[in-house]
């Protein structure tokens, strides 16, 4: 009997040290010293040297404090990149977080967070970051933006993003899914077929931005994928379906300021579909303020349309 005790204890930590291995595979040697860890975090002082750049300027940032999936990040931003030249707009990509000050945050109508994750800015870079947006610029948030599983900036989710993200698929992870557009007026989704089936990694979220008033662009539907976290072998895949209202992109004002984000784009495919790039370029030019509806810093800080 010890010895069949001994042997079922081997066994057992040998399936828990293939099982970290395995863990550390799927998400990454750094991932797994920034988010369990704590080390490999960084906070930036110097600023960046800026190129002279033409109105409007969009800044791309893309700094990772937390899980990092590299190869979407490089797509993206090469994307946007793109989109802005194409545009005729000026672009700066950046992962230096000291950008985020009252002076060089001026020269930028839009700022795109690509991905970011972690606590990526200091207090000064909050504020300025804050101020800038209240006064009428323009942030949109892509994926990973809205995707930490808690926050120590408060405000920027509970304020800016609008919800607290829970999980995403696991079982499996990349699904096709039925996306259902609510508005195809903004100019994100302006011209879109009222559903857009297409494969992801699907958010889930503690509670729709909705019931805060926000401006719900997109849906998904819960009955054409399986929306269940299953990581952990031999324990049942955790639920995570949000029911009927399950947004992913959704915008709303920030004082004066713009605010958009999308859940979509975690593969590096996701950067090559003309239908996510047409959605990257209008949620884009509206941030920037080059199309309405427009933003005012009324009191209730609500849309108002002035075409």
């Amino acid at each position: 009997m010890a010895r069949i005790l001994k042997t079922t204890v081997y066994v057992f930590l040998l399936l828990f040290l293939l099982l970290g291995i395995g863990g550390v595979w799927l998400i990454g040697r750094g991932n797994v010293s920034r988010i369990f860890l704590s080390t490999g975090i960084t906070y930036d002082t110097e600023a960046p040297k800026l190129p002279e750049m033409a109105n409007p300027a969009i800044l791309i940032f893309s700094k990772t404090n937390g899980f990092r999936a590299d190869d979407q990040i490089v797509a993206a931003n090469t994307a946007l990149e793109a989109l802005a030249k194409e545009n005729g707009w000026s672009s700066f990509t950046t992962e230096n977080a000291a950008v985020f000050n009252t002076e060089q945050l001026g020269k930028f109508k839009a700022i795109v967070w690509n991905s970011t994750s972690g606590d990526v800015l200091t207090p000064d870079q909050r504020t300025a970051f804050k101020s800038w947006l209240g006064a009428g610029g323009g942030y949109v948030g892509l994926h990973g933006a809205g995707g930490d599983p808690s926050y120590k900036w408060k405000w920027y989710v509970d304020d800016l993003i609008g919800a607290q993200f829970t999980g995403h698929t696991l079982g499996p992870h990349i699904q096709k899914a039925r996306l259902v557009i609510e508005d195809m007026a903004h100019p994100a989704t302006r011209g879109m077929k009222s559903e857009w089936v297409r494969t992801d990694e699907w958010y889930s979220f503690a509670a729709s931005p909705r019931a805060k008033g926000y401006h719900v662009l997109v849906t998904i539907d819960e009955a054409s994928y399986l929306p269940v976290e299953g990581f952990i072998p031999f324990r049942k895949p955790k639920d995570i379906s949000m029911g009927k209202d399950h947004p992913l992109i959704w915008w709303h004002c920030v004082g004066k300021g713009r605010a958009l984000y999308s859940a979509l784009g975690h593969t590096p495919e996701s950067y090559a579909e003309p239908q996510h790039l047409q959605l990257l370029q209008g949620a884009m030019g509206w941030a920037a303020g080059l199309e309405r509806p427009t933003c005012t810093d009324e009191s209730d800080a609500k849309q108002k349309d002035t075409s």
